[in-house]
């Protein structure tokens, strides 16, 4: 091979290593700023939901606090659907499933309605 044509692999290889470095560091740098939960409006790809990462569970403590709220909320303004309480509470359905399923199980709340029309109202062991 030539001088020429020695000098030009090395040039090029040097410029494919670099390319390959690059492209290397933004997959790390995406990946980091997923995991540490750099959502945007609807959340990252990683990072779903409010803050917790697909299947990590709430601490009890956050299942109570909700349960709290929804029942206060559900004392005060008795009738009303999940969609209507959840534009008022800032929650959505999923974050109040299964808080609602122990409420009315323990007889804290009771229901009338199925599906999209339940409407919700304390029960005999609402506290207040």
């Amino acid at each position: 091979m030539s001088d020429f044509q020695n000098e030009m692999n090395r040039v090029v290889q040097g410029f494919v290593a670099l390319i390959t470095d690059l492209a290397r560091r933004a997959a790390i740098d995406t990946l980091e700023s997923a995991l540490k939960g750099g959502r945007g409006s609807k959340g990252s790809m990683l990072g779903m939901g409010r803050g917790r990462g697909k299947g990590i569970k709430r601490t009890s403590d956050e299942l109570e606090g909700l349960s709290e709220k929804f029942v206060e909320y559900v004392r005060d303004n008795p009738g009303m659907r999940i969609e209507q309480i959840n534009k008022q509470l800032g929650t959505s359905t999923k974050d109040l499933a299964l808080p609602i399923r122990k409420l009315i199980a323990d007889g804290t709340l009771k229901v009338k309605g199925q599906k999209r029309s339940t409407t919700y109202f304390a029960g005999a062991r609402s506290k207040k």
